[in-house]
């Protein structure tokens, strides 16, 4: 083997392990959408979960990426414990697939029909309708499509490369005393460990094994160890995922490794007490592509066979290893492990923009209770769910902008989109509730008092604000359009009512009917009041436009505003329901 020889071995190991993770990133995005009805059937038992593990690493082909996901999805509250151990005893079986299709490299035969089975005749028909659908076609699932099969072909080609560079090894002395080294268990063990954990996949360092065994100096008891060593190495992905995360995300990584560590103990040790006592012949001879497959499949099938009764030891194991004493537990509801899922992710993201929602409304409703009845405590839930909505919007947005420059689909970045836009409006609603407190505060702390008339048009208009905030949070949590076609009119007889009320002020001023400083916290009061009733009409807006694919914030209600009858309609109805008599003062 000469240094052309090992330049080539290079390039070869390059492009499979290029394949190999172009592959794996497509088909995680192109199987994306349909991953979170998979995990939802987790809650039906230990086989459940053990068959979606198995369906989701088969096809994202990485029990790492799985794995990962998993420890991501613990870390965010998508997932328990005890379902993540069933989740991750099926990865295992799941990652077995690549070696499968990796042994039809090794089909020697003449007839045409098991000829067409290598993959070197059919890869370059899978690369050739893998370029024309990600340079021609626009469709994002196309264009994955495409990159799931160039992968494919990549991967393909760099196995075939590996195998031409090292089969010139067969003839080299060196070359098998290395491999009769590996026929010590725990060598073997370390060996295939030390590999999968520089390259992070226990299908490469699997793909890499079939590829030295056209050699034929690897002998079945040497490959035996290496691809139970690989086992634990492909836990190196997880261990580190789980740096920063909450103690169940630990211990779903850890669960992962004590599971893979116990396995191959157990069945090294019966290998050993195997060769040691009848030691078979068929150990010493070269082992095929499809023996690896085969033993990689048979190892980790034992292994599950072997742990599955036992996941409620393993939980019991790593929650011990760790306690729930050793750090206070934070709910990462946006962990960024999840954003190599984006629907997923996405679908956490919109369930902390329903919190945020939720907490900003309700801080409103306290600021306008505070007006009627001011207390200490209910200035503190106040201020406190105002913070909180600062905190919301300053992770929800980094997470949302990181999650959008990740490759998704259309109807993914529409709704990032429109949570991006969304946020922004809760957020300053819960200041807007801040600055009304502010006004109670200064009612409250100068002894200040509203005359009668003002009272009555303050509860008025804020029993206007409670309808738009309650139709507007509507429309957000349940894309209600019935509910967000009733914002805008609402939002424009609030605005009307304001002036309204403020000529209502100047006048009771002139007449001295009112003190100039109860005078400043009431403009104060009817700004932040019309100011939330516009955010309210912006999250309706933006409700309307985004369900007709309309990025043109507003588009839809400027329309609507202009055209509709329905509009003109309920505008007319909220007039009469929150106008005013110049002679009584009295709403009706």
């Amino acid at each position: 083997m000469d240094i052309f020889n090992i330049l080539t071995l290079i390039g070869g190991l390059s492009l499979f392990l290029f394949g190999m993770s172009l592959m794996g990133q497509a088909l995680e995005r192109r199987a994306g959408d349909r991953l979170r009805p998979l995990f939802e059937k987790l809650a039906a038992g230990k086989i459940a979960g053990l068959l979606t593990g198995i369906g989701v690493t088969a096809v994202i082909q990485s029990s790492s990426a799985a794995t990962v996901m998993v420890v991501g999805f613990v870390n965010s509250g998508l997932m328990t414990l005890r379902q993540a151990i069933n989740i991750i005893m099926g990865a295992n079986i799941g990652t077995t697939v690549t070696a499968w299709i990796l042994s039809l490299a090794g089909i020697d035969s003449g007839n045409v029909f098991v000829r067409l089975l290598k993959p070197s005749s059919f890869t370059p028909i899978l690369a050739f309708v893998g370029i024309i659908l990600y340079m021609f076609c626009k469709g994002a699932k196309k264009r994955d499509t495409g990159t799931i099969l160039l992968g494919f072909a990549t991967l393909m080609f760099g196995m075939e490369t590996m195998s031409g560079a090292v089969s010139g090894l067969r003839d080299v002395p060196a070359f098998q005393q290395m491999f009769l080294m590996f026929k010590n268990p725990i060598l073997g063990v370390l060996a295939g460990a030390v590999l999968t954990a520089i390259i992070q996949s226990s299908s490469a360092s699997v793909g890499i094994l079939q590829a030295l065994a056209v050699t034929g100096q690897i002998s079945c008891g040497a490959a035996i160890p290496i691809i139970m060593g690989q086992n634990i190495g492909t836990c190196v992905t997880a261990m580190l995922s789980a740096v920063g995360a909450n103690k169940n995300a630990k211990r779903a990584a850890l669960v992962h490794l004590s599971f893979n560590i116990i396995g191959t103990v157990a069945c090294l040790s019966a290998f050993a007490l195997f060769k040691a006592v009848l030691q078979p012949d068929f150990l010493n001879d070269p082992v095929s592509r499809l023996g690896i497959a085969v033993t990689h499949s048979v190892f980790n099938v034992l292994c599950t066979i072997l742990m599955l009764p036992l996941s409620g030891f393993l939980e019991r194991l790593v929650t011990a290893l760790v306690p729930d004493a050793r750090e206070p537990e934070v709910f990462a509801q946006l962990d960024e492990r999840l954003l190599a899922t984006p629907s997923i992710a996405l679908e956490r993201c919109h369930k902390v923009a329903v919190d945020m929602a939720e907490t900003a409304a309700s801080s409103l409703k306290e600021a306008l209770a505070s007006l009627e009845g001011f207390s200490s405590d209910l200035a503190a839930s106040i201020r406190e769910k105002e913070d909180k909505t600062d905190q919301d919007e300053d992770i929800l947005g980094t997470y949302l902008v990181k999650l959008s420059a990740r490759p998704i689909s259309e109807a993914d970045s529409r709704e990032a989109a429109k949570l991006l836009k969304l946020i922004g409006d809760f957020e300053r609603i819960a200041d807007h509730a801040v600055n009304i407190l502010g006004s109670a505060e200064e009612l409250e702390n100068k002894g200040l008092r509203l005359t009668a008339p003002a009272k009555e048009e303050l509860a008025a208009i804020s029993e206007a604000v409670r309808d738009i905030l309650e139709l507007s949070v509507q429309a957000f949590l349940k894309d209600d359009l019935t509910a967000a076609a009733k914002v805008e009119p609402l939002g424009q007889v609030i605005g009307r009512l304001k002036e309204q009320l403020r000529t209502r002020h100047i006048l009771r001023l002139q007449k001295g009917g009112c003190t100039i400083d109860a005078g400043f916290a009431w403009l104060d009061l009817l700004t932040d009041l019309e100011r939330t009733a516009a955010h309210c009409s912006n999250i309706a807006g933006c409700v309307i436009d985004m369900a007709h694919d309309n990025l043109n914030l507003h588009q839809s209600l400027r329309d609507v505003r202009s055209y509709s009858e329905d509009f003109q309609e309920r505008y007319a109805k909220y007039t009469r329901k929150y106008s005013f008599s110049a002679a009584s003062g009295k709403v009706g």
